[in-house]
């Protein structure tokens, strides 16, 4: 891959949004903040916060393990179609990524830092060949004086790229997040869990100091009289080298009226619990996770009664606008015609539990609208002879036939026993 040289000659394109977009690194809440020990963690710092990682991973190993395939349009369907040349490079991308590997690395890379670069690698024929999921911190969007888009990608090796390079946007897939301030720059959840994520992570590292000191919080000696500095200093050093730390629960004798007392508030007092389980919450919602999902759920709202409609609103509120914007990018980025392109099959996640799903297909092979090889498809069994036709009972009449039927009068009684007399047969001659 070379430096295109026509780019050279132009005015060189300028780089849009800030550094701190592009990098993912979080904001400071206030000019400031930082330097009085007030600033949120960094975005690889959230991602320890069990909360954080549940619902990127969540997210991208739900959407991931979905198939992708390829259909064409036939009249008002879309059916699966064989095109090796779009489907061959989904099946392994990368010499070091599977399918699975690299849909999730592309879905991470949007979660954790709004924006995710792939770098598609083409043959003579302009057909792809390779994809790269490409590390978002060394990509910076350029924009030419024209309204070129570009895209400077810092050296990767394990990309392909042993120098930096400038790439036009036809060789990039760019999918990114909600754009608030330039539709090049996307900004992920993260930011938004920022706050409750630092939060969360504190109270995590304050709860492992205390579970280390023996569950005993911090305190101070007091004297009733007044004492020198030395005294106190030596008194200071005593306490914490024989009282604290490993040696915490020790028995310890002090005389002259001194007293120890705590000055750290309980977990009680502080509502610890409730401050985390806000932390959770708030981290959810800013991926539109269900707390379920993550295990967080303390009314246990799933049930074996509601769990369809539960994962129709999982699939609804978090997973369809990502699974969309997955297929519209592939559309995009291997121009595929019209009337053609790439579907991520969801059937995968909202697959129903077998008695749901038999009581279903009864219904729609009953119905007349679904074959019972359509079916059988369905629950990956192989077609029967005659099982591609749907099927109808006779007793069902179209509106029209029942129409002219009534147009009728209805036969009398009379009339029944004199049709009947009618049709025997002759006795005698």
């Amino acid at each position: 891959m070379r430096l295109l040289s026509w780019i050279r000659k132009a005015a060189p394109p300028a780089p849009v949004g800030g550094g701190s977009a592009i990098a993912g690194v979080v904001r400071e809440p206030f000019a400031g903040a930082w330097q009085a020990g007030m600033g949120v963690d960094s975005r690889h710092d959230l991602l320890a916060f069990s909360a954080v990682y549940a619902c990127v991973d969540r997210i991208a190993s739900d959407i991931s393990k979905l198939g992708i395939r390829y259909v064409k349009q036939s009249g008002n369907i879309w059916q699966d179609a064989s095109a090796p040349r779009f489907t061959g490079p989904l099946r392994r991308p990368n010499p070091y990524q599977n399918r699975i590997q690299f849909v999730k690395a592309w879905q991470v890379s949007k979660l954790l830092a709004g924006n995710a670069y792939i770098l598609l690698v083409r043959d003579m024929l302009r057909n792809v060949a390779a994809m790269y999921v490409l590390d978002p911190a060394r990509v910076i969007p350029l924009v030419a004086p024209s309204g070129a888009v570009f895209y400077q990608v810092a050296a990767d090796p394990l990309r392909g790229l042993p120098e930096q390079v400038t790439i036009p946007a036809s060789e990039i897939i760019h999918d990114r997040g909600i754009c608030p301030w330039h539709p090049l720059i996307g900004v992920s959840p993260i930011v938004a869990a920022a706050a409750a994520g630092t939060m969360g992570n504190r109270i995590q590292q304050n709860s492992r100091k205390f579970f280390g000191n023996m569950s005993r919080p911090g305190g101070i000696l007091s004297a009733p009289g007044k004492i020198s500095d030395e005294t106190a200093n030596r008194l200071k050093t005593h306490w914490e080298t024989n009282y604290g730390g490993e040696n915490a629960g020790r028995l310890a004798v002090v005389g002259d009226g001194l007293k120890y007392e705590t000055v750290m508030m309980t977990a009680t007092d502080a509502q610890l619990v409730e401050q985390l389980r806000w932390a959770v919450e708030d981290v959810a919602r800013c991926y539109h996770v269900p707390l379920y999902k993550i295990g967080a759920d303390p009314t246990g709202s799933k049930t074996a009664a509601n769990i369809g409609a539960l994962e129709q609103s999982y699939y609804t509120d978090c997973l369809q606008a990502p699974i969309e914007e997955l297929e519209l990018c592939l559309d995009d980025g291997f121009e595929v015609p019209d009337g053609q392109g790439f579907d991520v099959d969801v059937r995968g996640l909202l697959r129903m539990d077998p008695a749901a799903r038999y009581d279903a297909h009864s219904k729609a092979v009953g119905g007349g609208w679904m074959a019972p090889n359509e079916a059988r498809a369905a629950e990956n069994m192989p077609p029967v002879p005659g099982g591609d036709t749907p099927y109808l009972q006779q007793q069902n009449y179209s509106l029209d036939a029942l129409a002219k039927r009534d147009k009728n009068p209805a036969p009398s009684s009379a009339t029944l026993t004199s049709t009947s007399e009618s049709k025997e047969p002759a006795n005698g001659n």
